[in-house]
């Protein structure tokens, strides 16, 4: 069986005039992340595996749960392939996990995270906010054989507040 857990960044800043890779997370995006991690703290499993888009604001948001969560730095891994917007692209990338990780967390981006949820899972969401966490699994051996996930848990900030 392999679980996903897909996780989109933070509320961002648009206040400073930086590049869209290096936009910070506000001061919100902190606060979301505590109660996501709150309510999330009893479904966590280990070992889990983190991989980040290099952006800021993603992977600032995957440090905060990293350190919450207390995963270990050498199942934490920045991938520069995950600073995508588009699903298929994403999707190749879960796909291409080692096939001895059972449980993959992703921050990443929207449109792909809910495109991806979307695809997977057996919700729909129209659109997945900052901070918004939700776990799909499978009956599955192998990475490149997931589909027609089970949407186990969806944790979205506004519902926690």
């Amino acid at each position: 069986m392999k679980k996903l857990i897909l996780v989109r960044h933070g509320k961002s800043s648009w206040e400073e005039d930086l590049p869209d890779a290096e936009r910070t997370l506000k001061k919100r995006a902190f606060k979301d992340a505590g109660l996501v991690l709150n309510a999330f703290s009893g479904f966590r499993e280990k070992p889990l595996k983190i991989w980040s888009s290099y952006a800021t604001r993603a992977l600032d948001t995957a440090r905060i749960f990293q350190k919450r969560l207390e995963v270990e730095d050498k199942v934490f891994t920045i991938k520069k392939e995950l600073y995508t917007f588009d699903s298929n692209t994403l999707l190749n990338i879960i796909t291409a996990c080692d096939d001895d990780v059972d449980s993959l967390m992703v921050f990443g981006h929207n449109p792909a995270i809910t495109g991806v949820t979307n695809q997977l899972g057996d919700q729909y969401f129209s659109n997945i906010p900052t901070t918004g966490l939700c776990v799909i699994a499978f009956e599955a051996e192998k990475w490149q054989e997931i589909k027609d996930g089970q949407t186990l848990l969806y944790l979205f900030p506004k519902n926690l507040r």
